[in-house]
Parts: C-alpha cells; sequence; structure tokens
C-alpha cells in the first residue's frame, strides 16, 4: 500500500497541495503564536514556540487517528431559528470569540502600555505558563478546522500525515524569524494583532454559516504585509540617512 502511493503521481500531487493548504492555514496559528509570545524573553519564547507548534501536531495527528469522531463534530446537535449548529459550530464560535477578545485586549495594551522594566523570572514563568494554556485552546480550534479541510481534498490517511508533518517543519522553522521580526517592529506587531481580529471574525462567520473566503482574508493580510515592509524600509533608510 505504502509503495503504491510513491509511486503514484496523483498521490504526490495530493501531498503537495495539502502541504500547501496546511502551510496557508496554519499562517492564522503562526501568527497568534508570534503575538503571545513577544512578551517572552528569548529563551521562554523559544519554549513556548516550540511547544505551542508540538501540540498543533500532536492535536492533528490525534484527530486524524479518530476520524469517525470528527467527523460526528460535524452533525447538527442543536436549531436556533431553522438554523443549526454543530460542535464545530460550537467550537469556531468560541474560538472566533476567543481571538478577538485576546487581540484586542493586546491592542488596548500596546496603546495604553508604558515603559516597563525587564520582568522578574518568576513573572515570566507564569507568562509562559499562561502562553502555553493560550496556545492549546487555540491550537485545537485550528486543528480541528484543518483537519476538516483536509478530510475533504484527500481519503488516504498517510498523505494527511505526511502533508501535517512537512507543514508543521515549514511553520517550526518560520516562527522563530516572523516572532523576532514582530518584536523588533512594533507597528508590524498592531498590524498582526488587526490580523488575528480579523481571522476571529472569520472563524465567528464560519460558525455561523457564512463562509468567508480565505483567499479574500489572505490576500488582504499579503497586501498590509507588503505596505509595512516598505514602511520598516522607509525607516530603516531615514535613520541611516540622519545617521549621516
Amino acid at each position: 500500500m505504502m509503495l503504491d502511493l510513491l509511486l503514484d503521481a496523483n498521490a504526490w500531487a495530493a501531498l503537495v497541495t495539502l502541504t500547501a493548504l496546511e502551510v496557508v492555514l496554519g499562517i492564522d496559528n503562526l501568527v497568534f503564536i508570534s503575538i503571545l509570545t513577544t512578551r517572552l524573553d528569548e529563551k521562554r519564547s523559544k519554549q513556548a514556540r516550540a511547544i505551542g507548534l508540538s501540540l498543533a501536531f500532536i492535536f492533528r495527528i490525534l484527530l486524524l487517528a479518530s476520524l469517525s469522531w470528527l467527523i460526528g463534530l460535524t452533525q447538527p446537535v442543536f436549531e436556533v431559528r431553522s438554523l443549526a449548529f454543530s460542535w464545530r459550530d460550537i467550537i469556531l464560535i468560541a474560538g472566533g470569540l476567543f481571538l478577538i477578545a485576546k487581540a484586542t485586549r493586546e491592542i488596548h495594551g500596546e496603546v495604553e502600555a508604558e515603559e516597563q522594566d525587564e520582568p522578574p523570572a518568576a513573572t515570566q514563568n507564569k507568562a509562559l505558563t499562561a502562553v502555553i494554556v493560550q496556545l492549546a485552546v487555540i491550537d485545537l480550534v485550528f486543528s480541528i478546522d484543518s483537519i476538516i479541510t483536509a478530510i475533504g481534498l484527500v481519503d488516504q490517511l498517510e498523505i494527511m500525515i505526511a502533508a501535517i508533518s512537512i507543514a508543521m517543519i515549514v511553520m517550526y522553522f518560520a516562527s522563530g524569524p516572523v516572532g523576532d521580526f514582530i518584536k523588533a517592529h512594533p507597528t508590524t506587531k498592531m498590524l498582526a494583532l488587526s490580523f488575528l481580529v480579523l481571522i476571529g471574525a472569520a472563524l465567528l462567520a464560519d460558525g455561523f454559516h457564512f463562509h468567508i473566503p480565505r483567499g479574500y482574508i489572505y490576500s488582504a493580510m499579503a497586501f498590509a504585509a507588503i505596505v509595512e515592509t516598505f514602511n520598516v524600509l522607509a525607516r530603516r533608510n531615514r535613520r541611516r540617512k540622519a545617521g549621516r
């Protein structure tokens, strides 16, 4: 069976397609991890990123191992005015509200924040624990959404596991540079928080059966990221000229 898959061109095409999709869907997870780890020191940031992505991988594999239970999450459990809600819808609504609330709180903190000294190690340890708990919650939400999407594209379990593994490796190596860039450029953090509000709104809409194509969201994110990159380069050039 495995040899047949390795020699099957369609299986390779499915692997590439699903891997690309998982990487794109993982952008949401990556942005959230990067935002949460900006308040931690370098050592704890690396720990939080590693734990967060490990949890995301574990949740996805566990969900793949329990496909019958996962498919059951899409079955309606109650109706409100002819609108049926499944456990998946409820999880997406809760996850969307959590993301919006978290991002709004972080934006408020950034706007109102004053200069603070480096927090002591005990405070950093508590912050690390809080970050891991929040990552576990949102990893579960993103994992359910990701795996249900994968099931709709591919029916071979081996391909799904391989695609998820490759996507997690890509996200792991990308998480460090993304987190460092956001920490080094405060304006990009505000932009990333705005992305989280947008992603939370999309999850909330999906929960109410109003699907917003992810292509629109990611296109807006990419455009805003490109504009912000030009702003960062422009500020850097101005500093260089001022230093001459």
